[in-house]
């Protein structure tokens, strides 16, 4: 299979397919955010007003944490920092872009919708969106593949020698599946009568989205195969949301009620 073709001219206008595939993953993420946010009873007029903020934050985060964690070849290629069609935008930069730019502007839009219900309701929203933004974005960009294969499902890409294993095909599967667990749990957590903490479902979507990332790194991307940046990241994330699943979800004891004041006077009187 020859390689995708990652950009085309519209006349003199250059158009690059990867940019396309992610805004249309982005505007989905958007649409759908919006209509869980409405069937839940919540504030979602927010999210019109927020939705371009929080693509600049995502796209920022995404692209200094890729250049960060390739800095010797910046160093040495500083005109190739904002060419982000040549592909490079690092997932977890993502996050560290968009959350905080989204937690701000909840604050300031819908101060009334608690923070842990705001990220429940809108984490089948990422994975779903990052399914359909691995097929839209990185397969159709400049080396959007992983290792070199020869094994059947090789593909060629734009910018790299041979085939190549197709990663953005295999995380779109994976997170696709994720979604679809995702959607089962938030159910049975509706269904439950002693419902869990706010916050669960996001951070158990946290942690299933965090787990392959780390073996799709490691058997897939990363060259040396350990402990590059993003295999950390992805340790330090499951870490993270198994810790925070035990604390928001541990069990309080009942505060004693104190007796009113007086009352333990007039008992004895």
């Amino acid at each position: 299979m020859k390689p995708i073709p990652v950009d085309f001219h519209i006349g003199p206008l250059q158009i690059h397919t990867y940019g396309i595939g992610l805004a249309i993953a982005f505007y989905f993420a958007f649409r759908y955010y919006e209509k869980r946010l409405e069937k839940a009873g919540e504030p979602h007029d927010w999210v019109g007003k927020s939705f371009i903020w929080i693509i600049v934050g995502a796209v920022i985060g995404a692209r200094v944490v890729h250049v960060v964690a390739n800095i010797s070849f910046y160093l040495k290629e500083p005109a190739q920092i904002p060419l982000i069609w040549h592909g490079g935008l690092s997932s977890f930069g993502g996050l560290a872009g968009a959350i905080p730019t989204a937690i701000y502007l909840k604050r300031r839009y819908a101060p009334s919708l608690s923070l842990a219900r705001a990220f429940d309701l809108v984490a089948p929203v990422l994975i779903a969106a990052w399914a359909l933004g691995r097929i839209l974005g990185p397969q159709l960009m400049y080396q959007g593949g992983g290792r070199p294969t020869n094994a059947w499902y090789g593909m060629q890409y734009a910018g790299q020698v041979g085939y190549r294993i197709p990663v953005p095909i295999f995380q779109a599967l994976e997170d696709f599946v994720i979604f679809l667990i995702v959607l089962q749990i938030e159910k049975r957590l509706r269904a439950r009568a002693v419902p869990l903490a706010d916050g669960t479902l996001a951070f158990t979507a946290l942690l299933l989205w965090s787990m392959p990332r780390f073996w799709d790194e490691y058997f897939w991307l990363a060259v040396p195969k350990l402990w590059d940046a993003v295999e950390v990241f992805s340790l330090m994330l499951i870490a993270a949301s198994i810790i925070a699943l035990v604390v928001i979800n541990r069990p309080r004891s009942a505060t004693p009620k104190r007796a009113p004041v007086g009352a333990a006077g007039e008992a004895g009187s």
